[in-house]
């Protein structure tokens, strides 16, 4: 991954790996906000089988991409994976969506000169995305195959995109590293294939069972994800939706969470943990959190047996250089809760990724 991503705990992982038993036969590691899918993939080189979730398919294509093995992505009709992104990064130029509303080129069509990639490279990235479909379309690539391709764009854009760090809005001036040419780089596959289930959908939804271990890492702030990363979004999707105001958002309000809501986050919690099968379930939060520590924990002695861990500081998110020099920094945590065992209910998964549709396996 080369962006920065709200929540990320890839600085805290190796702390977080410290509480993860050993897997189980049979059992899932549930990543049900998955992000990045930093957590999900420490789970995977313990030996658990995955099932990831996130209510952004651009997250869930992130986070399966980090678990896709050289076996799983041969692009054997394309001569390989190296071939497939010499073949992208040498389409031509189209002037389709991307180039349309996110870039100077807006200002034709809106009357709103949105900088966040050059008109080249907007242009390069409406290319490579629409190859990407057609392959698809054509058989000369599957699922998973489109997938990784479309992950790997997102990090090839990232490193050009003229912002602060999320997609929220973009920069009045260019930076330096915008103005360079995109490029898709390849990504280190793994050598062994991991059972990996992909849901994308809401958090209460996920399938899970008592010999699953949950892991939870709601948002903590009133920052939407829907909203931040909505370019990525559209790009996981391939549509063309109307998008309004200085920043283009995508429509996005049918996805806000109410962990983002200061007056629902002890609520949404609380249910989410008593909605949940597992025995053991591992919460990351946060000191800026909407949730205070006293009522996170009252609420979740309800659940079962809670032992909280220090993770140690972390920098607070800045997005620009004001908020660099005057952010202060921020206490992690990690709760651990153990439930009395109950009887276990057959379970189905309440929504699955079709090949058609948002959800899908990268089993």
């Amino acid at each position: 991954m080369t962006f920065r991503y709200l929540g990320s705990k890839s600085r805290l992982i190796d702390q977080i790996v410290d509480h993860m038993p050993p897997p189980k036969d049979g059992a899932f590691f549930v990543d049900a906000f998955c992000g990045t899918g930093v957590v999900a993939e420490a789970a995977a080189k313990l030996g658990w089988n995955v099932r990831i979730n996130d209510n952004l398919y651009s997250a869930v294509i992130s986070a399966g991409a980090r678990l896709i093995s050289k076996k799983q992505a041969a692009f054997k009709r394309l001569g390989g994976y190296e071939s497939a992104v010499y073949r992208l990064n040498n389409a031509p130029p189209k002037k389709g969506f991307i180039w349309r509303e996110y870039s100077p080129a807006s200002y034709d069509f809106c009357g709103i000169e949105r900088r966040y990639f050059t008109e080249t490279n907007a242009a390069r990235i409406d290319a490579m995305r629409d190859l990407i479909a057609e392959w698809r379309d054509s058989g000369s690539i599957d699922e998973l195959e489109e997938r990784l391709l479309i992950a790997d764009l997102f990090g090839a854009l990232n490193r050009v995109a003229n912002i602060a760090g999320t997609f929220g809005c973009f920069l009045s001036k260019w930076t330096t590293q915008s103005q360079g040419e995109i490029a898709v780089r390849c990504r280190e596959l793994k050598e062994k294939t991991v059972r990996v289930e992909a849901v994308v959908g809401d958090v209460f939804d996920v399938p899970n069972r008592s010999q699953d271990v949950v892991y939870l890492d709601p948002p903590y702030t009133k920052r939407q994800y829907a909203s931040y990363y909505h370019i990525l979004e559209t790009l996981a999707i391939g549509d063309r939706p109307e998008v309004e105001g200085v920043a283009g958002l995508r429509p996005w309000k049918e996805l806000a969470s109410d962990f983002c809501y200061k007056t629902r986050a002890l609520k949404a919690l609380s249910n989410l943990v008593n909605s949940l099968k597992a025995e053991k379930i591992l919460l990351s939060y946060s000191s800026e959190g909407h949730i205070s520590m006293p009522d996170m924990k009252v609420e979740l002695s309800k659940a079962g047996k809670s032992t909280m861990y220090p993770l140690g500081s972390i920098g607070r998110y800045r997005p620009n250089k004001v908020a660099s020099e005057t952010a202060s920094e921020v206490s992690e945590f990690l709760v651990v809760v153990e439930r009395v065992k109950e009887r276990e209910a057959d379970f189905r998964p309440k929504k699955s990724i079709s090949a058609d549709g948002l959800v899908g396996s990268f089993a």
